[in-house]
C-alpha cells in the first residue's frame, strides 16, 4: 500500500506510462502534469516496459542485501532464551550480553515481544485471530451503574449526598467479531438468560446486515449463558455453536473484555454527563464510530468494517 503522502497510487503511474508511450508526451510533461520529478517518472516508464502493469506495483523498501543482518545463529539464540527464560528484553540482554534495542528488535520481528500473548506455564501464544467474519463472534456482559439527574459524583464530587443518589445498573450486552472486530451493543436493565438470548438474536440479525452469519459463540461459564435454556435454545435456533472459555481464564474472551475496557475509557466515562439518558443517547453514535472510523490497532490502523 502506498503511504499516506504518496504522490502516485498503481492508477497514476499507469497514466503517466499512456501520456508518454500512446499519447506521445515527453516524461518531462507527464511529470509536471503529475506532480512529480523528471527521474520519477522515468523510473515508471522504465519499469513499464521492462515488467508490464506488474512492475507499477509497490514494492517492499527492504534492501537486497543486508551485510550488517543478524547471523541466524544469534537470532535462534534469543528466542530460545526467551522460550525458556520467559523474561523481556531487559534480562535476556543481560544473560546474552547483547543490546537491550537489539534483543527487542528480534523479538517484535518474529512476533514475541509481549509476554502477555502467551501462557507462563506452558508458553503456547493465547493471542490468535479467526480467518474469516463471523468463524467466532465474541459475548460478554459489561455493568454500569447509572447516573442520576443532574450528574453522578464524577460531576459533583464525592459526597454523602451523592452515595444516596444511585439509580442501579444498565448492563450492557456486547458482541464483537474475532475477525474484524466489528461491534453491537445493547443496553438492558439484567443479564438474565432470556435477555441474553434476545441480545444474541439481535447480535445475528446485525451481523447478517453486513453480510455476516455467526458460526460460533464463545462467553465466560455464568449461569446466564450455561444453564440458560432460552439462550442454548436460541444457540440451537440459529445454528450457532457454543464456545465456553476455561474455567478461571477470562483473557480466552479477551477481543470482548478488551471491548468493553475501550467502551468505558472512550463513551461512558470520556465526559462529565448530566443524565443517565443523556449517556445512552451518545451510545450509538460512538458505536458508529467505533466500527466505521476509529483505527484498530490490530487491524493495521484500519477500522473493523474494512475487514467485513
Amino acid at each position: 500500500m502506498a503511504h499516506r503522502r504518496a504522490r502516485l497510487t498503481p492508477f497514476g503511474r499507469l497514466l503517466i506510462v499512456q501520456r508518454v508511450d500512446e499519447l506521445g508526451w515527453t516524461v518531462a510533461e507527464a511529470a509536471s502534469a503529475a506532480g512529480v520529478s523528471r527521474s520519477t517518472a522515468h523510473k515508471w516508464v522504465r519499469r513499464y516496459r521492462e515488467e508490464g502493469e506488474a512492475g507499477l506495483q509497490d514494492r517492499s523498501s527492504r534492501p537486497r542485501h543486508c551485510p550488517g543482518a543478524l547471523p541466524p545463529r544469534t537470532v535462534q539464540a534469543v528466542l530460545h532464551k526467551r522460550a525458556t527464560l520467559k523474561r523481556g528484553p531487559h534480562h535476556l540482554a543481560s544473560v546474552l550480553s547483547m543490546p537491550r534495542s537489539t534483543v527487542y528488535g528480534i523479538l517484535r520481528r518474529h512476533g514475541v515481544s509481549r509476554l502477555d500473548h502467551t501462557d507462563r506455564p506452558t508458553g503456547a501464544t493465547i493471542r490468535y485471530c479467526k480467518d474469516r467474519p463471523g468463524e467466532l463472534v465474541h459475548v460478554d456482559v459489561k455493568k454500569l451503574g447509572r447516573i442520576p439527574e443532574g450528574g453522578g459524583w464524577r460531576m459533583l464530587g464525592r459526597s454523602t449526598s451523592t452515595r444516596r443518589r444511585g439509580g442501579g445498573y444498565d448492563y450492557l450486552h456486547a458482541a464483537v467479531d474475532d475477525h474484524s472486530r466489528l461491534a453491537y451493543v445493547e443496553v438492558h436493565p439484567d443479564e438474565r438468560g432470556e435477555t441474553c438470548a434476545r441480545f444474541l438474536a439481535g447480535a445475528a440479525a446485525f451481523y447478517a446486515s453486513h453480510g455476516v452469519r455467526i458460526q460460533a459463540v464463545m462467553t465466560d461459564n455464568a449461569m446466564n449463558y450455561v444453564r440458560s435454556q432460552s439462550f442454548l435454545g436460541t444457540l440451537a435456533t440459529l445454528g450457532v455453536r457454543h464456545q465456553r472459555i476455561p474455567a478461571y481464564h477470562p483473557r480466552a474472551n479477551g477481543k470482548v473484555e478488551r471491548f468493553n475496557r475501550t467502551l468505558a475509557e472512550e463513551w461512558a466515562y470520556v465526559r462529565l454527563y448530566t443524565s443517565n439518558s443523556q449517556r445512552l443517547r451518545a451510545l450509538p453514535r460512538w458505536l458508529e464510530f467505533y466500527n466505521r472510523r476509529r483505527p484498530h490497532t490490530a487491524l493495521g490502523g484500519q477500522p473493523p468494517i474494512s475487514r467485513v
